[in-house]
């Protein structure tokens, strides 16, 4: 009888932490708009994801700056404001984004976005 190799297919703790991270609702638009824009105020975020609301973006800035992915930052100008930015670790999603970006335009159509 021939022996079969069992494969194991648990996931890597950093893999899935980081599928937990990127897969939480509303995370990815919100690295997505810091990568596209660069530092910005709350109300510029919110105005870019119009979906989210003020309670849930407000707790999904909170998260990601507890993983070290959002900071905020004074803006210095005319007048200080509080911007939001990615850090070195969130600029680092910047590949994984473009790659994310490019498979849904090859493999998602028009249709199953509606």
């Amino acid at each position: 009888m021939e022996q079969v190799e069992v494969m194991d297919f648990s996931l890597c703790p950093k893999f899935e932490k980081g599928f937990q991270i990127l897969g939480k609702k509303w995370n990815g638009l919100i690295i997505d708009v810091l990568l596209e824009g660069g530092p910005q105020r709350f109300v510029d975020i919110a105005a870019m994801i119009p979906d989210v609301s003020d309670r849930v973006l407000t707790e999904r800035l909170k998260e990601l700056e507890a993983e070290g992915i959002v900071g905020r930052v004074i803006a210095c100008g005319s007048q200080k404001r509080m911007d939001y930015c990615l850090t070195n670790k969130g600029e680092a999603l910047k590949n994984v984004m473009n790659e994310i970006h490019q498979w849904g335009d090859t493999w998602i159509t028009d249709e199953e976005c509606s």
